[in-house]
């Protein structure tokens, strides 16, 4: 088994969900992470929430967040165990992120010690 990264995108991470919005998002999302973890291939995630963030660049220039740089944010992300990438595309299909539109998610293996390849 190999571990991937699913990496959630939203088109504009400033926009803000209502809190209902988001109640609804996060069962969907614990739901989606519990089938998951059902078959014992979660192995963690974290939300990546949109204050307190900053961005390092060439010359140590920090500037806040990636707010008006960049289309689209990352909200968070996942690592799956799977067999192949196609099974962990599989996973990614089923992310609530998926619903809306210009979101995406993506999957990257992680690279470990000598078996990077």
């Amino acid at each position: 088994m190999e571990e991937f990264i699913l990496i959630f995108r939203h088109e504009d991470g400033q926009k803000l969900a209502s809190p209902e919005q988001m109640q609804i998002w996060m069962k969907q999302t614990m739901d989606w992470i519990g089938g998951i973890a059902a078959q014992n291939k979660f192995s963690g995630g974290n939300g990546l929430p949109f204050d307190d963030a900053r961005v390092v660049r060439h010359n140590n220039v920090v500037t806040n967040g990636p707010f008006g740089e960049i289309k689209e944010t990352i909200g968070g992300y996942i690592i799956v165990k799977a067999g192949s990438v196609e099974e962990a595309v599989e996973f990614a299909k089923g992310c609530p992120v998926l619903q809306g539109e210009g979101n995406s998610v993506e999957v990257r293996k992680i690279a470990k010690g000598d078996h990077a390849k």
